[in-house]
């Protein structure tokens, strides 16, 4: 299933650095660009919690694999020369609607795979695979686009033919987490994915945290450009500012998850969470390049102990036939805050020098981060979640 996920992965970074080449030479709009690259953003952030229930109401395994093909089919089509560009951008939407489904299929699956301790250790290597897939297909999008925009997004949708083969043929079958007897209607159950984390208090701790804290470190991968000129560094300053978080993350995660006890890495959670940002504080000192990716690297380093530690808690808890879409909802409010992160500060950067919104950002995101981690990520005492109340039908 991790071979699958980066085959998706890679194919969807591939794509966006393909398509946002592609939408500029056509229209010579960076305005459209930017637009077309954050058309990825828009199925977590519209159907995203709704489509994800809909991954509870199937096996999952044939959920990852139908999403995988229509993927493969809608990106294949953008790849047909001379397609206007009003047509791609439809194209590249409808083909990112299946990806809320796919991730919450993927989610809800690997606890049941990965028991016990074995489950932050895989959610650790996984982020690290992400991050490494993230850096290798803005990479190969890059040159490859440079050569031929559409051979890139052809080879976006073979990399979703890949992933679907590997999980017909490596992972194994197993049932819906809802049964069709239980079944109440999709609204019904998108509102049951949000009740059941926004009605416990631990849940709702954990989903805060990992809102707010992604609300602030994202900030210097969405200005990257921005900070590389003012740093007068160029296109190569840029890409080494976008690769350091990833490859922090991807290095702590392989390296220094395995150090700690799984009590340890809970009891780490909102410390990390105030450090993270914290980290990034010292942009304000307007540091040359070398610092700044020392800066951008270590806050990926302090993410990839956090960001296990904090989605082995939520699945632990989490009831199984709630996970996709609990999954859903957490992975659309991180999509959510990490947009809305990156327009806010990409506006204030228009006015400010870029390290001094990076720096600024990062200490008001410090102070809400010590507010947001107050609660202790505890129980009073072992008990099994509350199940959640039901909810009228209208």
């Amino acid at each position: 299933m991790s071979a699958a996920s980066v085959f998706s992965w890679s194919g969807d970074y591939l794509c966006k650095a393909a398509v946002a080449l592609l939408v500029f030479e056509r229209t010579g709009s960076a305005l459209t660009a930017a637009a077309a690259f954050a058309l990825g953003y828009l199925p977590w952030l519209t159907v995203g919690p709704l489509l994800a229930a809909v991954a509870e109401r199937y096996p999952p395994r044939s959920v990852m694999i139908y999403c995988d093909l229509a993927r493969a089919a809608l990106i294949g089509l953008t790849a047909l020369p001379g397609l206007p560009v009003p047509g791609l951008l439809v194209l590249l939407l409808a083909g990112g609607l299946p990806t809320p489904a796919f991730e919450a299929a993927r989610s809800a699956q690997l606890p049941q795979i990965l028991t016990g301790d074995r489950y932050p250790l895989g959610v650790a290597f996984n982020n690290a695979l992400f991050h490494l897939a993230q850096v290798a297909g803005y990479a190969a999008g890059g040159m490859i686009a440079a050569y031929d925009p559409h051979l890139a997004l052809l080879l976006n949708a073979l990399t979703f033919l890949g992933s679907a083969f590997l999980l017909h043929r490596y992972v194994a079958p197993r049932p819906a987490a809802l049964a069709a007897a239980r079944r109440t209607g999709l609204w019904h159950e998108t509102r049951q994915g949000l009740a059941v984390i926004f009605g416990d208090p631990l849940l709702r701790a954990v989903a805060f945290i990992s809102f707010g804290v992604v609300t602030f470190v994202i900030v210097p991968e969405g200005l990257a450009a921005a900070w590389a000129a003012d740093l007068d560094g160029g296109g190569m300053a840029q890409g080494l500012i976008m690769a350091a978080n990833p490859i922090g993350v991807a290095v702590g995660g392989l390296v220094l998850t395995r150090l700690l006890r799984p009590r340890t890495r809970t009891r780490l959670i909102r410390p990390l969470a105030v450090l993270a940002p914290l980290a990034l504080v010292p942009a304000l000192l307007a540091p040359p390049l070398a610092g700044v990716l020392v800066l951008v690297t270590a806050s990926g380093v302090i993410m990839s102990l956090l960001l296990p530690a904090a989605q082995a808690l939520f699945a632990r808890e989490v009831p199984h036939e709630y996970r996709a879409r609990a999954f859903g909802v957490m992975n659309g409010g991180v999509q959510l805050a990490q947009g809305t992160a990156i327009l806010t500060a990409g506006a204030l950067s228009e006015r400010l020098p870029t390290s001094t919104v990076i720096g600024a950002w990062c200490a008001a995101g410090t102070v809400l981060m010590v507010l947001a981690a107050h609660r202790p990520l505890t129980r009073p005492e072992p008990s099994v979640l509350t199940p959640v109340p039901a909810l009228e039908t209208r």
